[in-house]
């Protein structure tokens, strides 16, 4: 299995960006496609978007295509979360976490990384 950890998180105002980052423990992680999902107080996880192992897949919820992007670095064990344009919506707790190619199960889980946007 691989170990993941988020950072980047914060509180921001509406309009602003955030980058977060979701480094891996491991020789394996490039062995994972990576998921991003967020969960705020009282609803439940939403899934965000995913990457492929290279880098060079990505796909996304419709909440947040054409405002997030996300992208791997594969020497630092690294994916990112780049959003844009934030809304008060997007306040959550945003995880990432690692699957098999072909698998929608994710079996890693980071810890997870707080976003608050204020309006």
């Amino acid at each position: 299995q691989v170990q993941l950890v988020e950072s980047g998180g914060g509180l921001v105002q509406a309009g602003e960006s955030l980058r977060l980052s979701c480094t891996a423990s491991g020789r394996t992680f490039g062995s994972y496609d990576i998921g991003w999902f967020r969960q705020a107080p009282g609803k439940e996880r939403e899934f965000i978007g995913r990457v492929n192992r290279s880098g060079g897949s990505t796909r996304y919820a419709d909440s947040v295509k054409g405002r997030f992007t996300l992208s791997r670095d594969t020497a630092k064990n690294t994916v990112y979360l780049k959003m844009n344009n934030l809304k008060p919506e997007d306040t959550a707790v945003y995880s990432c976490a690692a699957a098999a190619p072909s698998s929608m199960k994710y079996n890693s889980w980071g810890q997870g990384t707080q976003v608050t946007i204020s309006s």
